[in-house]
């Protein structure tokens, strides 16, 4: 085996994905306690503990106790090099984690005991389901009161529409839990409230031994064999293969909290999630084992380090080896470029790194020359497809609130922009400039780290819109008489494309009907 083959075996990439609060950060901070990677797990609620989660490192993320970036990290485990990239769960930011979601080969999604699956984890699994990614179930928070784990499978068959196989089942629930039986290694894991460990793991590959009422009691004993009975009764064995299709997800049980059945779901997902698989580029199918060296930038983050004002580029690595300071094409700008400074992420902290390989995700430094959906190649033409931006449902007119500071307030837009928390469009008729967003939140976010970033002050002012929509047509005299009947509602995106502002559904109506030959887009990649 080539090192190329065998550095691709062992990479892991996945994203965790919930709604807010079902102990997703959580999770990710345990999985980084296993794989060596910090030390002291922050705990993120906790006002005493001064020390917050090492994945929430901005600002704002630490005063709210909610993600608002997709952060990166990578670890080693056992052999395996496993990349995590923890995603926002509020909905305001979903943009981030769907575009998130087709950078990573497999996903873990958390689900609360007590509230089961929620709005924001069926869209998520829509997405995932669209592209057939392999799912992993963890249903959290067990040391809580919460409802009858069949009662659970059941609502994730159902609202994720998608076959589930338990590979750990709980003993008992709340106060009265008890641990785990690992079904997936045939091991029995006790639980004790006060330690943060799994207190003993027992061999234990015959249920039916009348040793288990010496550690659980004769009640949940009898409990758990029926319970296992019922499982392989109803459930199919667990395949797979169906799994790496995307058509059966595995479910473990534990909470994170407490660091409990997080070892036996990390184990069992170093096994069976797959290595870095094929990606979709517009011109052909991209394999990873490929030598030469394609990638495309998923996210882009601004000011990771106030101190330097810079933007980083993350880059999925899709196939052969990246390395640093060698040359490589950037399609868009149809011109070489090289890095001398790649970095790998452990959250904030970051260490220059000399290659990488398929699965990672390198930053590169970018002073305006990257997009989101840019791909970066050896110099073939590739493009790379399936990075949605979506038309923005809120709108708001900017406005600078300190005169002496219009540069900065400027140039913070522009880079905030880039990342593609929110979209900016300069109105054609009074050239003020609108910031179009998914969710009320982002107002905020913004607000605040043009302030503590940029130095710049901003303020909103109300504006009533329904909807923007990009506008292309080969009919130009079409095209011109539609942008002087609705001049008052053309803007221009920052790429300079045409768009619509329309203030109500009806007008939108109108004007698909009034104008035949214009065709009308809601997400900019046409």
């Amino acid at each position: 085996m080539s090192t190329l083959t065998q550095e691709i075996e062992r990479r892991r990439t996945f994203a965790i994905i919930s709604h807010p609060d079902a102990g997703k950060t959580t999770l990710t901070e345990k999985l980084l306690l296993f794989g060596g990677a910090i030390h002291i797990a922050g705990a993120v609620k906790s006002n005493k503990i001064k020390k917050t989660a090492t994945s929430d490192w901005m600002e704002i993320e630490k005063q709210r106790g909610i993600s608002v970036a997709t952060s990166v990290m990578g670890f080693e485990y056992e052999g395996y090099k496993i990349n995590i990239l923890d995603t926002p769960g509020h909905q305001d930011f979903a943009e981030d984690t769907y575009r998130t979601l087709t950078a990573v080969d497999s996903v873990i999604i958390v689900v609360d005991v007590a509230k089961g699956v929620e709005m924001q984890t069926r869209k998520l699994m829509e997405v995932c389901r669209m592209r057939k990614t392999p799912v992993i179930i963890f249903v959290n928070k067990l040391d809580r009161e919460g409802r009858d784990p069949f009662e659970i499978l059941d609502e994730l068959e159902s609202e994720l529409k998608i076959a589930v196989r338990p590979l750990s089942w709980p003993i008992n629930i709340g106060q009265r839990f008890k641990g785990v039986y690992n079904i997936y290694e045939k091991n029995l894991n006790l639980y004790t409230p006060s330690k943060q460990v799994v207190t003993e793991s027992v061999e234990f590959t015959d249920i039916n031994n009348p040793e288990l009422e010496n550690y659980i009691g004769e009640s949940d004993a009898e409990r758990l064999r029926n319970d296992l009975e019922l499982i392989s009764g109803v459930y199919p064995d667990f395949d797979k293969n169906d799994y790496l299709k995307g058509e059966l997800a595995p479910v473990f049980f534990g909470s994170a909290l407490n660091n409990f059945g997080v070892k036996e779901l990390l184990d069992c997902f170093t096994h069976i999630a797959p290595a870095p698989l094929p990606i979709n580029a517009i011109e052909r199918q991209v394999k990873p084992e490929e030598e030469a060296f394609t990638g495309f930038v998923f996210k882009i983050h601004a000011n990771m380090d106030p101190n330097h004002r810079s933007c980083i580029a993350f880059v999925k690595v899709c196939s052969g080896k990246f390395v640093r300071n060698e040359n490589y094409k950037h399609i868009r700008h149809g011109k070489m470029m090289r890095f001398s400074s790649p970095t790998a992420f452990m959250a904030q902290k970051k260490s220059v790194l000399d290659e990488a390989f398929p699965g990672d995700i390198v930053g590169l430094p970018d002073t305006g020359n990257f997009k989101i959906g840019d791909t970066l190649t050896a110099g073939e033409e590739l493009h790379f497809k399936g990075l949605p931006s979506f038309s923005p449902e809120m709108f708001k007119y900017i406005e600078n609130n300190d005169p002496m500071k219009a540069k900065q307030l400027n140039k913070g837009i522009d880079q905030l922009m880039d990342e593609g928390v929110a979209q900016s469009f300069i109105n054609q008729y009074n050239n003020r400039r609108i910031i179009g967003t998914v969710g009320q939140l982002q107002f905020e976010v913004i607000q605040y780290r043009l302030l503590h970033e940029y130095g710049a002050q901003c303020k909103w002012e109300p504006i009533s819109l329904y909807k923007a929509c990009w506008i292309e047509s080969d009919d130009n005299a079409e095209l011109e008489n539609f942008k002087k009947r609705k001049y008052q509602y053309m803007a221009k995106d920052k790429e300079g494309r045409d768009v619509f502002l329309a203030d109500s559904a009806y007008v939108l109506q109108m004007a698909q009907s009034d104008f035949p030959k214009i065709r009308f887009h809601f997400t900019s990649e046409f």
